[in-house]
Parts: C-alpha cells; sequence; structure tokens
C-alpha cells in the first residue's frame, strides 16, 4: 500500500513538474510584432504597368524554442519599393556582421526597378546570353525595330512569325532563334503565360521555364530577382555571388551549392538582397585590383 502511495506521489509530482515547464510561449515584443505586420502587408507603390498584383512569398522558418514544433513564418514582401528593400537591408544588418560591414561601405541602395512584362524579360534573357552588354544591346535594338511599337509589339504571336531567317540577318544566332521560338510556343500553346509566371512559386518557376530551351537555372533565377523582384532566391550557380560569398567568410575555396546554402541561411527571407551585395564586394574588389 505505502508502494502504491508512493508511486502515485512521484507521478503526480512530474505532472506538475511537467505543467509547469511546458508554458505557452509568450506573447511577441510589440516591436516585433509591428515589423512582421508591416512586412506582411502589401506594398502600395508598385509600378502602374504590373497587371498582376505581386503576392508576398512565405518563407518558413525553424523555431528557436525546442518546445515549439511549429515553425515560424516570415512573409516578406517583393522587393518594389524603398521601404520593403529597407526592412531587408535592416534584417541583413541585424543577421549577419559580416554582411552589415559590407552594406555600411555601399553608399548606394539596392535597385530592383524593372517592370517588363515577363514574356519580354525572358526573351531579352535569351537574346543577351553570352553577349558583351554593349553587342547585346544592339541586337535587342535591332531585333525590336523588328515590331510594330517596340517592346510593347514583342508578344509571342509576333515572335513566333519572324523566321529564323530574319532573326540571323539581325545579328540573333540561329541556335536563338529556335531558343525564341520555343518561348514564343510554349506561350501560344498555353503551356506558359504571364499570369502564370507571376503567380508560379520559386520552384514550379524553376522546374516549368527549365522546359523552354536555352533558359537554363541561371536564367531563371536572374529573371526572378530582377524581372519578378522574388526576395529570396540564392543563386548558387552565378560564379559573382560565390566568389562574394568566399570573399565574406574568408574560405580557401569557391562555395559549392550545399555550401552556400548553408551559410547565406541567415539571410532568409532576403537572400535576393545578399546576393546584390555579393556582386557589389567583387565589383569593389576589382576596382582596387585595377588601380
Amino acid at each position: 500500500m505505502t508502494g502504491s502511495l508512493t508511486n502515485s506521489a512521484v507521478a503526480m509530482s512530474l505532472r506538475k513538474t511537467l505543467a509547469a515547464v511546458i508554458q505557452p510561449s509568450s506573447p511577441p515584443d510589440s516591436s516585433v510584432a509591428a515589423v512582421n505586420r508591416e512586412i506582411s502587408e502589401p506594398s502600395h507603390s508598385s509600378p502602374s504597368s504590373c497587371r498582376i498584383t505581386f503576392r508576398p512569398r512565405k518563407i518558413r522558418k525553424v523555431s528557436s524554442d525546442p518546445l515549439d514544433s511549429s515553425p515560424m513564418i516570415i512573409t516578406a514582401s517583393p522587393l518594389l519599393s524603398k521601404s520593403t528593400v529597407n526592412l531587408a537591408l535592416l534584417h541583413l544588418q541585424s543577421s549577419d556582421e559580416l554582411l552589415r560591414t559590407v552594406i555600411a561601405t555601399h553608399n548606394d541602395p539596392p535597385v530592383f526597378d524593372s517592370s517588363s512584362p515577363p514574356f519580354l524579360s525572358l526573351t531579352r534573357s535569351i537574346l543577351y546570353q553570352q553577349l558583351a552588354t554593349k553587342a547585346a544591346k544592339c541586337i535587342y535594338d535591332r531585333f525590336l525595330s523588328l515590331f510594330t511599337g517596340g517592346e510593347s509589339g514583342v508578344l509571342p504571336e509576333s515572335l513566333i512569325s519572324i523566321s529564323a531567317v530574319e532573326l540571323r540577318k539581325i545579328g540573333v544566332s540561329g541556335r536563338k532563334a529556335s531558343y525564341l521560338h520555343d518561348l514564343a510556343g510554349k506561350y501560344t500553346s498555353g503551356v506558359l503565360s504571364d499570369e502564370m509566371i507571376l503567380k508560379m512559386s520559386d520552384e514550379e518557376l524553376i522546374d516549368r521555364l527549365t522546359l523552354v530551351k536555352g533558359i537554363g537555372v541561371w536564367t531563371v533565377h536572374m529573371f526572378m530577382i530582377f524581372s519578378l523582384h522574388r526576395p529570396d532566391v540564392l543563386p548558387v550557380g552565378d560564379l559573382g555571388v560565390r566568389k562574394g560569398v568566399k570573399d565574406l567568410y574568408g574560405l580557401k575555396d569557391l562555395p559549392g551549392p550545399l555550401q552556400m546554402e548553408q551559410l547565406c541561411e541567415k539571410w532568409r527571407p532576403y537572400r535576393s538582397v545578399g546576393s546584390w551585395y555579393m556582386w557589389r564586394l567583387i565589383e569593389k574588389a576589382r576596382t582596387k585590383l585595377s588601380k
């Protein structure tokens, strides 16, 4: 009887101890809640030329509380306004001391101001591939002369009607001509559309756009950052970003994709902005070497 009472008392004591330890988490600090509220609200300064509203991207992060099994969700708005970019800078400066130094030494803030429709942006990306900027712009200007209305006339139906011979006459290679026709064909067949692209997740964009001939993961990453203004893109295959990460963290060798993901995890949900500063870091290093 005594043993039974003792065991019961121990069990009750354990239950009381667990109840005292596992308490509901306290409400978030008011300043943090304010920032989260501001991040989650859509920007009202989006370019008027955007036909479809960009949706904030939800980024899941693991809670630091070992007793809290639910993931914390941070919502980052597209990089369409100065206030959104400023929020990204605040996050990066607080989460990465080394990156904070880079940000402090660069006066001009990041700019992600392209407002071209997705089809035009992808077309331009194909035309600019593996060409010096000056040569690419020359060909692009000739390309636009083939359409009534310039850039506004670059539509899938119009592009697919221009023959490869006509494209080669303005300096577009036969291979790129086939890429452009493949992109236009996927639009006219309904496989892709600007509306679909704007609604796709980052993962869906990579899966669907790399089906187009001539478009690889790197091109999709650049498209997501500079055309769609996605805030949390890490172009692990970009040489400039890899060199920047190597210099920033004092690595002996260029980091591979997995190491890039691990090192830049702290930048979430603004890895696009962190990548932008890696390009600036490398540019600054090149300038010093040329002097």
